[in-house]
């Protein structure tokens, strides 16, 4: 199988845009390809890893506090006809941890993985639809969104 190379890169002027950028990828999922998507996410503290899940999360429907499962590991929201969910698996100290918690469970057709801090579930966790990378660049923020399988491909496409 070919790698997915399909990318593409932003600006993100703050927080409402990092918002907006959530929403626009909740919108895609929603519409294009109604089944859930697993998504990688990457960056330093701050970057705007929780930022970008919690407008995802507003932009499926939810409505109320999103907060970042630093401590609880994840954050469930049930939507309607979706799930999401939002790791954070910085604190981790084991993949088998995730185990224990019935990691699989979480991985159904109906249902949203954002993941934080990825590589320390390596072997665990399902792998990613899309990789999105941010970063801090002068006063706004970065962000790349890559493809890793045809539904991945699919999203990115849809990205204007």
């Amino acid at each position: 199988m070919k790698e997915m190379l399909t990318n593409k890169n932003y600006f993100l002027a703050d927080e409402s845009a990092t918002i907006a950028m959530g929403n626009k990828l909740a919108d895609i999922v929603k519409k294009e390809l109604k089944q859930g998507i697993v998504v990688y996410l990457y960056g330093d503290l701050g970057a705007g890893k929780t930022t970008l899940t919690r407008g995802f999360v507003q932009g499926m429907g939810h409505i109320g506090h999103v907060k970042s499962p630093t401590y609880t590991l994840v954050e469930p929201y049930e939507l309607d006809d979706w799930l999401v969910y939002h790791f954070d698996l910085y604190r981790l100290s084991d993949p088998e941890e995730l185990e224990y918690m019935g990691i699989r469970d979480y991985f159904a057709d109906n249902c949203c993985c954002f993941i934080e801090w990825p590589e320390k579930g390596l072997g665990m966790i399902k792998a990613p639809d899309l990789r999105i990378d941010l970063a801090y660049s002068d006063e706004q923020r970065t962000i790349n969104i890559q493809a890793k399988t045809p539904l991945g491909e699919l999203v990115v496409n849809a990205l204007s």
